[in-house]
C-alpha cells in the first residue's frame, strides 16, 4: 500500500493567482534544503527520519520495556515541544477511554507544562502509594514548569520508593553535554538521551524527546519514523501545495487559520500544530494565528463564528479516511426522534457526510478551505502527518519573510515572571516593575 496524505485546495484558491508564489515556495525550499536561510543551525529535523539509527529504535524500546515492567503509571515532565508531540501521537492512538479502563503497561502522565497547583496536587494523589517512573525533558535543566514538576515527582519517588528504584525508573532526555539536568543524571546514574543540538522543541517529537514516552504507552515508534521517512523523500508537491496556498490566502488578508477535525482523537494534534506554526512563524509583526476546533463539537458553539463572522479567516479541515471500528445505527420502531432515514448506516457515514456539508456551507459562506487527507489514524501516517506539516512549516516561514526556528518573544514573560518571583540577578528588574505596578 503507497497511500500517502494529500493536500485539496481547489476549494481555498477560485481566482488566486499562484504563479508568483510558486516561485516564492520553490526558492524558500532550496533555502531551507540548502542550509542558507536564517535558523540553519537548527535543521537536524529536516533528515532525521531517514538518518534514524536502529541502534537508537533498540535503546528507546529496552528503556520502554524496563520502564513498563516496574511502573504503573509513568510521568513525561517537560513543555511545549518537549511534552505537546508526545501527547499528541499517545492521544491519537489510545483509545478513548483508556483512563478508565484496565491495561497491559503504565498510563503516561504529562506534568510540567503548566504550573497549576491543584493539577500538580491531583497527579500526586494519583500516583502516590504507586509504582511509578519519571521521564524528564529539558535540554537546560532549569526551565520553571518542568523544574518545579521534577523537584516535587523526584522527591516524592525517592521518598516513596527509595534512591535505588529511582534511579532505575528516572530516565533524563537532555543536553548532551552540558546543563543542570545533564550534571544531575550523570550525578545520580540516570539513563539518559540526547536533545540533539540542532533541533528545536517543536521539531523534536521524531526525536527521544517523543519517540521515548509514545514507546512506553506500548506504540510502535519505528512504523511512526519510518511514515516521515515516506514523506521526506517524496517530491514535495504536498508541501509546496499547502505552504503556497496558506500564503496567498495571508496575501488577501485571511490572517486566522483554523485547523478542523471530525476526528476526536486528533485534538492533540491540533494542540502541537499550533505551537508549531504559531511559534515559528508569529515574528516581526506578521504571522498566521493558528486556531483550532473539534467538529461536530465546535459546530455548535464556534460554527456560527466561521460561517458567519468576519472574513478574516481561513479553514484547513484534516480529513480521516477510515476509522478503527464500526458502529451502526440501530432502527427504532417509534423512530420519535427521527432518525430512522439513517438506520442501518455506521455513525462514521454520517460524519463524514457532516465533514462535507460543513466544508461546502463554509465555502459557500466565504471561507476559503483546504482540506487535507489522511487514510486512517496509525502510526505510519502520524509520522507521515507529523513531517508533512514540519517542513511545510519551514518552507512557509521562509515564504513569509522570517526566521522559522527561532522564538525570541518567549522569552518576555520570563523576564518578568523571574523578577516578581525575585530570582537573584534580576533585582534591578524587579524593583522597575514593582514601580509600574504602584503608578
Amino acid at each position: 500500500m503507497n497511500e500517502r496524505i494529500q493536500v485539496i485546495s481547489k476549494y481555498a484558491l477560485q481566482g488566486v493567482e499562484t504563479q508568483a508564489l510558486r516561485e516564492l515556495a520553490l526558492a524558500a525550499k532550496q533555502t531551507l534544503e540548502s542550509g542558507s536561510g536564517a535558523g540553519n543551525d537548527f535543521l537536524g529535523w529536516l533528515h532525521l527520519p531517514s538518518s534514524s539509527d536502529a541502534a537508537q529504535f533498540e535503546a528507546i524500546e529496552q528503556s520502554a520495556a524496563q520502564l513498563r515492567s516496574e511502573c504503573e503509571y509513568v510521568i513525561s515532565i517537560g513543555i511545549g515541544g518537549s511534552y505537546l508531540g508526545a501527547k499528541a501521537v499517545i492521544e491519537s492512538l489510545s483509545d478513548h477511554f483508556a483512563a478508565y479502563k484496565a491495561s497491559n503497561g503504565p498510563k503516561v502522565l504529562f506534568a510540567g507544562s503548566n504550573i497549576g497547583e491543584d493539577y500538580l496536587y491531583d497527579m500526586i494523589d494519583l500516583v502516590r502509594g504507586h509504582k511509578f517512573g519519571i521521564i524528564v525533558i529539558s535540554k537546560s535543566g532549569t526551565t520553571t514548569e518542568p523544574g518545579i514538576a521534577f523537584r516535587i515527582f523526584k522527591d516524592l519517588l525517592e521518598k516513596q520508593e527509595g534512591k535505588e528504584f529511582a534511579r532505575r525508573n528516572i530516565i533524563a532526555v537532555t543536553d548532551a553535554r552540558r546543563g543542570a539536568l545533564r550534571q544531575l543524571a550523570s550525578d545520580e546514574g540516570y539513563a539518559t538521551y540526547v536533545i540533539p543540538d540542532d533541533v528545536g522543541g517543536r521539531f523534536s517529537v521524531l526525536t527521544p524527546v517523543g519517540l521515548l514516552p509514545i514507546a512506553v504507552a506500548g506504540f510502535d515508534i519505528r512504523a511512526l519514523v519510518a511514515g516521515a521517512v515516506e514523506i521526506e523523500q517524496g517530491d514535495d508537491e504536498q508541501v509546496l501545495e499547502y505552504a503556497i496556498t496558506r500564503n496567498a490566502l495571508y496575501q488577501k488578508g485571511k490572517k486566522i487559520e483554523v485547523l478542523a477535525n471530525f476526528t476526536p482523537r486528533l485534538h492533540y494534534i491540533a494542540e502541537w500544530w499550533k505551537q508549531l506554526y504559531g511559534e515559528s512563524e508569529g515574528k516581526g509583526h506578521k504571522g498566521i494565528f493558528p486556531a483550532s476546533v473539534d467538529f461536530t463539537t465546535d459546530l455548535h458553539s464556534m460554527g456560527q463564528m466561521i460561517q458567519d463572522g468576519e472574513r478574516t479567516l481561513f479553514e484547513t479541515v484534516l480529513s480521516v479516511g477510515d476509522q478503527q471500528h464500526e458502529v451502526i445505527i440501530p432502527s427504532d420502531e417509534k423512530d420519535l426522534d427521527g432518525l430512522n432515514y439513517i438506520a442501518g448506516k455506521n455513525v462514521d457515514y454520517v460524519n463524514k457526510m457532516a465533514e462535507l456539508g460543513t466544508r461546502l456551507a463554509h465555502v459557500d459562506g466565504g471561507v476559503p478551505n483546504i482540506l487535507i487527507t489522511m487514510p486512517t489514524v496509525n502510526e505510519r501516517y502520524l509520522g507521515q502527518l507529523i513531517y508533512f506539516f514540519e517542513k511545510a512549516c519551514g518552507v512557509s516561514g521562509y515564504m513569509l519573510g522570517v526566521n522559522p526556528f527561532d522564538q525570541p518573544g518567549v522569552e518576555a514573560y520570563k523576564k518578568n515572571m523571574f523578577a516578581l518571583l525575585e530570582k537573584p540577578g534580576h533585582e534591578e528588574a524587579t524593583a522597575a516593575i514593582r514601580a509600574k505596578l504602584n503608578n
